[in-house]
């Protein structure tokens, strides 16, 4: 069975910029996507866990979805973040984003409720099935408590729609097994800005990231070396940004790299409830580690 990848390299999990009073700003979210593309970014996804799906109303999301797909215009592939706890849910969100263009989906697992390996099978089998759609399964235990195992990965990388996952479990024994089970029936992207180059060298295709938000060109300056055959400089790369990937996630993503744009002259506004935004300390450290990777 062959599939065929989404994308190499350095896919951004956008941001959502707000006005004052919380609602989306259009005009600057625009204006992040087009610096995106210009900078190198090879992909956009967006109403991700860094994009605030979780306190976005379904329209809002949806209008997230639709205005990226056309902003866009084909110039890179856009994935939409459509994952809930709720499968139903995730399944209307889907349908939805499939009409709206997209090129795939992101599909967390489910948050809060849980649920068996077992489930996770059925869940993400049900996602794959709704839409014709390729499928990046998203798992990320710190946030969900719920880990998917690699032989479950194994099983679930059968069906056909099911291409890719986005790994930020930080375990790379378990992503080495799931490699190892899975081969060529599923890309794996880093889904921590920090351990991208470890994932390449396992033979993943590239990072779904947060840091690519401020620092576009240099995230996917590291996927590209390391394709390139210039492994030490791509690890170099990636050293050096380290006191910055460190920095924004001093506090629950995205609120530091919420700041971190505002920081560097974007209005990204404030993280909606419950986040709020970075205390004075936190936010003089990631302003030197901006001023370290050479971006303020």
């Amino acid at each position: 069975m062959s599939k065929k990848t989404i994308f190499t390299g350095a896919g951004v999990a956008i941001i959502t910029p707000m006005n004052e009073d919380l609602s989306i700003n259009w005009e600057e979210y625009g204006r992040i996507i087009d610096h995106q593309i210009a900078n190198g970014t090879d992909a956009i996804i967006t109403v991700g866990t860094t994009g605030e799906a979780a306190t976005m109303t379904e329209e809002e999301q949806v209008a997230c979805i639709r205005f990226t797909v056309e902003r866009v215009a084909g110039r890179v592939p856009v994935i939409a973040g459509a994952g809930s706890n709720n499968t139903a849910h995730a399944v209307e969100v889907s349908k939805q984003a499939e009409q709206a263009g997209v090129d795939g989906l992101l599909h967390v697992t489910p948050y809060y409720n849980k649920t068996s390996q077992a489930g996770l099978i059925s869940h993400f089998f049900t996602l794959a099935d709704a839409t014709s759609l390729p499928v990046i399964l998203y798992n990320v235990p710190g946030r969900t408590g719920v880990n998917i195992q690699p032989a479950t990965y194994q099983k679930l990388c059968q069906h056909p729609n099911i291409v890719a996952t986005k790994e930020a479990s930080g375990d790379l024994s378990q992503i080495a097994n799931i490699r190892y089970l899975c081969g060529d029936d599923l890309d794996i992207y880093s889904g921590n800005d920090d351990q991208t180059v470890p994932i390449l060298s396992l033979g993943g295709k590239g990072v779904i990231s947060v840091l690519s938000n401020v620092a576009p060109q240099q995230t996917h300056d590291i996927c590209q070396l390391y394709f390139d055959g210039k492994v030490q400089e791509s690890a170099q790369l990636s050293l050096k940004l380290l006191p910055l990937f460190n920095a924004l996630f001093s506090d629950v993503n995205p609120i530091p790299v919420k700041e971190a744009m505002n920081l560097l002259g974007w209005k990204a506004g404030s993280p909606r409830l419950p986040l709020v935004r970075l205390d004075d300390g936190r936010r003089e450290t990631l302003k030197k580690a901006l001023q370290g990777a050479g971006l303020l």
